[in-house]
């Protein structure tokens, strides 16, 4: 893997068809998916790289070797190795189950089946066997194996409609045509893979897998560095010691023993000591930090996997947790990046008002006449008594259905134009079903909303539309088709009536379809106008709808031109346009209608809280400018409330930067008038680009960029201008994006702005700023799988981030801080004993308590409090946190943990050590027992303040716990009863005759602790080390308390009384704001209809060529190499296509 090498870069393909021993000479790569990291032989050298990638792991294994040296270590190796080996096992375990996860999915996508054609037969194959140059058989709605290029179809002329869900999340169809040298071979698709595997354009696309940490995760690594520089003074302040003890007081010393070995080297002693006292000292940061780290990561995921309140019922979706190191960084989110289709929206256009004759169809009103709400109690209009209908359409609104059995002309008329001006395709499925095949899915709703309503379009021809009309069969003579593009933004038929009437059919944007408009319209335009106003303030997508009456000699001469125009080879675009506007003028206005790209349940009210959270979204999509627009207001994103939406469309990268210039200048300009000068900073330092001019914007802003500025604004020397505009923006949304694009703006905002990122998407063309981003989400709808296999979180609705966020999120950063700044605090305190140890031992680097104490006391006495602290502590309930999401901020400004916070853990384990120590030496300092005896050796002072430390730890994190359970109370004093059973078992009469090296010190615990001083020295240490805390935490929270206390207060007052539920704002838009057009569809859709290049032969049987299976597959492949020996013939010699 790291040593591969980087693959130059290909200028053209040669491939020859269905020759597999040709092709392989050019070494392409094969068709095997991978996104797993790991193999057998890779895992154990990568995954052990990576886990010494941590400080502290190459810190304790330099440790491990010097416990090795009996010269240096008073210490066993095994109290060190054991704990390390532990950390990596665990570590490597849940690595390689995250991996073999990813493997399974790989396995999967790779085991899918294709038919392809090998020695002349078609061969079941496994998609990672297909080669480049295969020939594949495809049939409906099976999945594509690679990226192919089309050699025939069963449709006429070559035509193959495919769906990209899987790649952008549309679920529209695409048009594709066949080679015309092949598109006769036969009556199924068939396809030449071109590029298999990596060199797909998906995985292409992908990125490369990135290994993820948090900013806790290196943060630890700086502070392990820190406390190794702090080992390190004092090591050297104990050495110095040591080396001066040894001269003034050691000779002396060896005298008194007797000792007549060499003087020792004073230096070569200091040097010793040094080493020693690293190694007894190294419990500052233990190794059992990692262990616990893993293991609160690990519960913390499954608690996301088990939430029973973010699993999607429908389709029986729970949320996962795919990987277990990122979750506290779920906590600190500031930026979310979003994918629009399928992320934001369903994809699902519904019919659901109109405006016809001035009269808006689709609300209820009470009996006083006022508009109310559609609720689900409402009955639907009853569409049963036609059989052709749409059982999935809904519609609530009576007054229409009675209009058209009252036989309004202009209802009528209405209905008709949706049924004949569109691009759809019909079709019978095995059933008798009518089916509509949509490249647009406005243009489906349209057309299923006339077909409910009586006007239904049947079928088509290059010359005539078949539309049923109220029961009647009725047959149009199409004339012409004015097609739909982004400069026209409408689309027109003309056509010819049963009765000889010529009619032009128009729909099309307002703005544009209303400057078409007779004079006459000028009342029902203002009418129908402030309708689609109404209409878009409720984030519906309108329509304009109008036609026009033409008389034949108009029509024959306009006509006549319009053939000269499609013959010139001189400005021939122009001149059809110019035509296109001639007769598309003094149109008589119908109405509007009003499409809901409908949302994912809850969106609204995710961005409105997650807003409140101080997150910003930037929405990153493919659609057009209008729709992603759109969908920004329907989402609450873009406000009319907002004082402006800057909009980037420069072509070149002058334009691009003078745009940002002028955007800049007048954001600028209006704060300067409004804010007077004044400057508020808010935000912390480290966090901030610029904090000064961030805060001095007063105002709500957007900015929208399309696609090809955006390609200029990430240029070197822009991007830092459009950082700049962009950060200073409540919302930025860039339309028509590529994959790459994504990914690098995800990385500009990454690396300039220093705060954490989150990338939710559905489709393959996310996958790229998924990878990028810190925290990346893999939306499991119906899209497909491949945003989800590379994401770190899934779930199956865009809502359910506002859950992941303000409450997995928020208590796995809120515990994971607590466990950090506890843990360090109890080390520190049991640790810096040795150090004032070492002024009164003559600086031996003899430890204060036994061995045995020193290996149990991270991994006994005081692992499982802790841990239960960080897996299931909380300060506000999950309902609190959702309600109150301005609760999330200290996440975001890394409030809780960071190197102020340490060093205040690190003073408090320093003064608990002094109190652990100096109390109980001056209590015993020529002191006596009861029974007259000493009560200051050796092991009755190791056991008096091994007693205290444990007790201490215990009543702190008790204090510390906000969160009780039975677990919680069961760890923490279980942990102190298991102390004291170790203890007695390990100085009892038993240990001793067993073990009578390793447990001399018969009785000692009994002795020291039945004795009314030795707990009384106990007692005040824990009241010293505990009060002053206690103290300072009750001032705090009584005087200057945190919106968290606050919220905790009122949590403990809802317990003794009846719970108070708070109503959540309506978040329904009030908007006058314009909607964008509904069109989603693609240019030349007319003139593939007129040529009647996607009909089938007259009479086609009941079932698409896409859902037949060939009875007899030797037929076609026998026409298929007699049409392939023809074909080829016209090729060079080598019979190779070059692609």
């Amino acid at each position: 893997m790291f040593c591969s090498k980087k693959k130059p870069l290909e200028v053209k393909r040669i491939v020859k068809a269905n020759d597999r021993e040709y092709n392989e000479k050019f070494q392409y790569a094969d068709n095997r998916i991978h996104t797993s990291k790991y193999n057998i032989l890779t895992f154990l050298p990568i995954n052990l790289f990576e886990q010494f990638q941590r400080v502290a792991n190459a810190y304790f294994l330099f440790l491990l070797i010097l416990q090795l040296i009996p010269e240096i270590s008073s210490l066993t190796w095994f109290t060190t190795i054991v704990p390390l080996v532990l950390v990596i096992t665990m570590t490597a375990v849940k690595d390689a189950t995250d991996d073999y996860f990813r493997y399974k999915s790989d396995k999967q996508v790779n085991n899918r089946q294709s038919e392809v054609l090998i020695d002349s037969k078609l061969q079941i194959e496994k998609w990672m066997n297909v080669k480049v140059g295969d020939i594949i058989k495809l049939e409906n709605n099976q999945f594509v194996a690679a990226d192919l290029l089309l050699l025939s179809s069963s449709e006429p002329y070559g035509l193959c409609y495919i769906e990209t869900a899987e790649l952008d999340g549309e679920t529209n169809l695409k048009v594709r045509h066949a080679l015309s040298v092949t598109s006769e071979l036969g009556e199924d698709i068939r396809r030449l893979a071109n590029f298999d595997g990596p060199d797909t354009k998906l995985m292409q696309n992908s990125g490369k897998t990135k290994f993820k940490r948090t900013s806790i995760d290196r943060l630890m690594n700086t502070l392990v560095l820190w406390i190794f520089g702090f080992l390190i003074c004092l090591g050297i302040i104990l050495a110095i010691g040591n080396s001066i003890w040894e001269n003034q007081v050691g000779t002396q010393f060896r005298s008194f023993l007797f000792w007549n070995k060499e003087e020792k080297n004073l230096v070569f002693s200091g040097f010793l000591t040094f080493w020693s006292y690293i190694i007894i000292l190294n419990t500052v940061v233990p190794i059992s930090l990692y262990v616990s780290v893993e293991v609160i990561r690990l519960g913390h995921s499954y608690f996301i996997n088990w939430d029973q309140k973010m699993y999607y019922s429908q389709k029986a979706t729970p949320a996962a947790a795919r990987t277990t190191t990122l979750n506290e960084e779920l906590g600190q989110i500031e930026y979310v990046f979003s994918d629009k289709t399928g992320t934001l929206t369903q994809n699902i256009m519904t019919f659901k008002k109109c405006s016809i004759n001035g009269r808006i169809y689709g609300e209820e009103h009470d009996d006083l006449g006022q508009k109310t709400d559609i609720t689900k109690k409402k009955k639907p209009v009853d569409f049963s008594v036609n059989p052709q209908v749409d059982k999935t359409f809904q519609f609530f609104d009576h007054s229409l259905m009675e209009s058209i059995k009252l036989g309004d002309s202009k209802v009528h008329e209405f209905l008709r134009l949706l049924a004949l001006c569109h691009t759809v395709m019909s079709e019978e499925n095995s059933a008798g079903q009518l089916i509509y095949q949509v490249q647009s899915p406005d243009e489906g709703a349209l057309v299923t909303a006339a077909r409910n309503f009586g006007f239904i379009f049947k079928s088509r021809t290059p010359e005539t539309i078949t539309i049923e009309e109220l029961g009647t069969l009725v047959t149009y003579q199409l004339l012409a088709f004015l097609d739909f593009n982004n400069v026209r933004k409408r689309m027109s038929v003309i056509v010819r009536n049963p009765e000889g009437q010529i009619k032009l059919y128009s729909k099309g944007a307002d703005t544009i379809l209303f400057e078409k408009l007779h004079l006459s319209n000028e009342d029902l335009l203002a009418l129908t106008s402030d309708h689609i106003s109404e209409f878009a303030g409720e984030g519906l997508r309108t329509l304009a709808i109008a036609y026009r009456d033409l008389d034949d000699k108009y029509f024959n001469e306009w006509n006549k031109m319009l053939e000269d125009a499609n013959a010139a080879t001189d400005e021939r675009e122009e001149r059809i346009a110019g035509l296109y506007e001639e007769i598309e003028r003094d149109l008589m206005l119908l109405g509007a209608t009003a499409v809901e790209d409908k949302l994912q349940e809850g969106v609204i009210e995710t961005v409105l809280s997650l807003s409140l959270a101080n997150i910003k979204i930037w929405v990153l999509t493919g659609d057009k400018q209008e729709t992603a627009i759109n969908i920004g207001y329907a989402c609450n994103m873009l406000t009319d409330d907002m004082n402006e939406v800057f909009i980037i469309a420069g072509n070149t990268a002058m334009e691009v930067r003078e745009e940002l210039r002028k955007a800049k200048e007048n954001l600028f300009g209006q704060n300067r008038s409004s804010s007077n000068g004044h400057i508020v900073p808010e935000k912390k330092q480290q966090l901030e680009l610029d904090s000064i001019v961030e805060e001095t914007v007063t105002g709500d802003y957007a900015l929208v960029i399309n696609g090809h500025s955006l390609a200029h604004a990430l240029e070197s020397d822009v991007k830092n201008d459009l950082l700049e505009l962009a950060c200073l923006c409540k919302t930025v949304v860039c339309c028509r994006v590529t994959p790459l694009q994504k990914a690098q703006v995800v990385e500009l905002v990454k690396k300039h702005r220093n705060a954490v990122t989150l990338a939710i998407g559905d489709g393959a063309n996310d996958v790229s700023m998924i990878k990028c981003a810190h925290i990346g989400i893999g939306i499991s709808g119906q899209e497909g799988l491949q945003a989800v296999l590379a994401s770190d979180y899934s779930f199956a609705q865009f809502r359910y981030l506002q859950r992941l966020l303000l409450v997995h999120g928020r208590w796995s950063y809120f515990r994971m801080c607590k466990f950090l700044c506890y843990f360090f605090y109890k080390n520190f305190a049991f640790t810096l004993v040795h150090f004032w140890f070492g002024f009164f031992c003559g600086f031996s680097a003899q430890t204060v308590y036994d061995q045995w104490f020193i290996t149990l006391f991270n991994i006994v006495y005081t692992s499982l409090p802790v841990l239960a602290m960080g897996i299931f502590d909380q300060d506000v309930s999950d309902r609190n946190s959702m309600d109150f999401p301005q609760l999330y901020k200290p996440g975001q400004l890394n409030l809780l943990f960071n190197k102020r916070r340490f060093f205040i853990c690190m003073a408090h384990g320093i003064y608990t050590s002094l109190a652990l120590f100096f109390i109980p030496y001056g209590a015993f300092y020529r002191d006596t027992g009861e029974d007259g005896q000493h009560v200051a050796d050796y092991q009755s002072f190791a056991v008096t303040m091994a007693t205290s430390l444990v007790i201490v730890v215990s009543v702190q994190i008790a204090l510390d716990t906000s969160y009780w359970t039975v677990i919680n109370h069961v760890f923490i004093w279980g942990s102190v009863a298991t102390y004291f059973s170790i203890l007695f078992t390990m100085h009892s009469n038993v240990m001793f005759g067993v073990f009578p090296n390793q447990f001399p010190f018969v009785g000692n615990a009994r002795n020291s602790l039945t004795q009314k001083c030795i707990w009384l020295v106990i007692l005040l240490t824990t009241v010293v080390s505990v009060m002053p805390v206690l103290a300072f935490r009750f001032l705090k929270v009584d005087l200057f308390p945190t919106l968290s206390d606050q919220i905790r207060q009122r949590q403990k007052a809802q317990r003794k009384a009846r719970p108070l539920h708070s109503r959540r704002p309506q978040t329904r838009r009030s908007s006058s704001r314009r909607s964008g057009y509904a069109f989603a569809h693609q240019e030349g859709y007319g003139e593939l209809i007129t040529s009647g290049k996607n009909m089938r032969a007259k009479n086609p049987p009941p079932t698409s060529g896409l859902e037949k299976t060939l009875s007899n597959s030797t037929s076609w492949i026998e026409n298929f190499c007699k049409k392939t020996t023809d074909t080829m013939s016209s090729f060079n010699q080598n019979k190779t296509v070059k692609l």
